[in-house]
């Protein structure tokens, strides 16, 4: 069941006629020491820390260690209880989600790195948005996520997860493309859907800097988590609707590293470049590592 790219996986699935996540499930097990149910339980694990990085700060707002972000998920959640939100239900509470994650990550607590810390926030925000709003199974949720790590997998074998090696788009944009996958699986699209929509997914990042605020991992990074939710959901619709990108998903790899190899080093997650050369960047980035500030006490 092992496979190095999206047409190997394609053809897996269309020789067993079965879905991403059971093809990823199969491929655990076969390439390490873990029984399937202890890849089951890895991943009931991981949920777990899923949902309490996404719950607490709605309740329990945490600045982060560079005082950048803190207490916005909570600002979400507050108003979308008040008022009707601009975005829906399921696409507003998968920004909110998103948000609060990277602020546990920010405030050094536990997250699920999917497939970063810095992009930790897409896959559960968009997951546990749905699950909430249209009453998905935890089962169903495990199987989203095996659909979504295929994607992850097939990304770092073919181009590349990092922002300091290609910039954001890396990193938020191989979130997106997984979610965008998970999310076309969990709603009954096929193997082919899932693979276009991750496609889709990709090619709306692509080109997307790297340049966090005096180099932390706060901001820009939080709201481009909400960004990378709101693309996966739009790229399953698309997929679900059966609307195709161009360029295959195999090829979208390749191209997103090529671009990320093109991007100067200031804009690959240095601080030289992008937010964080602005003045006010510059600015805060002196505040922040200066010895008698108080995100640096």
């Amino acid at each position: 069941m092992d496979f190095i790219n999206g047409n190997e996986l394609l053809d897996l699935c269309q020789k067993h006629q079965l879905p991403v996540s059971a093809i990823m499930r199969q491929r655990e097990v076969d390439n390490t020491s873990l029984s399937e149910q202890e890849v089951t339980e890895k991943l009931k694990k991981a949920l777990r820390i899923m949902k309490t990085a996404a719950h607490t700060p709605l309740e329990n707002p945490q600045r982060s260690m560079g005082g950048l972000i803190g207490g916005e998920a909570k600002k979400l959640y507050e108003h979308q209880k008040e008022l009707s939100p601009v975005t829906g239900s399921v696409l507003s509470k998968a920004i909110c989600y998103s948000m609060a994650v990277l602020e546990v990550n920010a405030s050094m607590g536990t997250i699920v790195a999917a497939p970063t810390a810095g992009s930790s926030g897409v896959l559960p925000g968009v997951l546990l948005a749905l699950q909430e709003e249209q009453h998905f199974t935890d089962e169903q949720i495990l199987n989203a996520l095996l659909c979504g790590g295929a994607i992850g997998c097939l990304l770092m074998l073919n181009s590349s997860v990092s922002g300091a090696e290609a910039g954001c788009q890396a990193e938020i944009g191989s979130a997106s493309a997984m979610a965008a996958a998970a999310v076309t699986e969990l709603l009954g699209g096929t193997p082919e859907m899932a693979l276009q929509a991750a496609a889709l997914a990709l090619s709306n990042m692509l080109g997307l800097v790297c340049d966090p605020i005096a180099g932390l991992v706060e901001a820009p990074c939080q709201s481009r988590n909400a960004m990378g939710a709101a693309n996966a959901i739009t790229c399953a619709h698309l997929a679900l609707c059966g609307i195709c990108h161009p360029i295959p998903f195999d090829e979208m790899a390749a191209v997103m590293r090529s671009v990320g190899n093109c991007l100067p080093r200031e804009l690959r997650e240095t601080a030289l470049g992008g937010c964080a050369a602005t003045p006010t960047g510059q600015k805060l980035e002196e505040k922040i590592c200066s010895p008698h500030c108080e995100g640096c006490s």
